[in-house]
């Protein structure tokens, strides 16, 4: 569980016998991180946090047995010279295949690109990409991931990018939803 106040993201292992949750270790980013949002690699071995404060996204190694994390990297969310204190990131999102991470910046108006590598977890820039509206709080990858949408809740938008399989970057398709507010996308998938 990420927690912005302390700075940190806290583990938790689950007593099934007495039915709650127990604390079993934290990871501490540095201070002033703001860790928003979190998510697992599909391997199991990494995890990746987004950090809303410092506009940084941190890559983590995980232990499956134990829980805890470790930090391995601290990469920019936003380009080199952008002022932080005038953009907060929001939305972090691993492709299916594994091979990128995508984050959403808040006031940039942007999705950052990372490739990761499988072997060590570790990010390498790829770059941004406008996401034609204002506030992009949330984003979502199709199951498939052929697609990202970005949904813009400052300019009533959703706005859908196809994804480069080779590369991570993304390209506008020219389809844009218009939708009030929106903050939150979700994939169903039906069986």
């Amino acid at each position: 569980m990420t927690d912005l106040g302390i700075d940190q993201i806290v583990s938790y292992r689950l007593d099934a016998e007495n039915g709650k949750l127990v604390r079993s270790g934290e990871c501490a980013l540095p201070p002033g991180s703001g860790p928003r949002h979190f998510v697992f690699h599909p391997s199991g071995r990494f995890a990746y946090v987004i950090n809303e404060l410092s506009s940084t996204l941190g890559a983590l190694a995980y232990n499956r047995s134990s829980g805890a994390l470790g930090l391995l990297q601290l990469v920019p969310a936003l380009p080199e010279g952008h002022d932080i204190h005038s953009s907060h990131c929001a939305d972090i999102q691993v492709h299916p295949s594994g091979r990128f991470l995508y984050g959403s910046n808040r006031g940039h108006d942007s999705i950052v690109i990372y490739a990761i590598d499988e072997q060590s977890g570790r990010l390498t820039y790829v770059g941004h990409q406008p996401t034609g509206g204002k506030t992009p709080r949330n984003f979502a990858i199709d199951p498939s991931g052929a697609f990202l949408l970005a949904a813009n809740q400052d300019s009533d938008n959703i706005v859908t990018f196809r994804v480069d399989a080779h590369t991570g970057k993304l390209s506008p398709t020219g389809f844009v939803a218009q939708c009030p507010t929106p903050v939150c996308l979700k994939f169903a998938v039906l069986a």
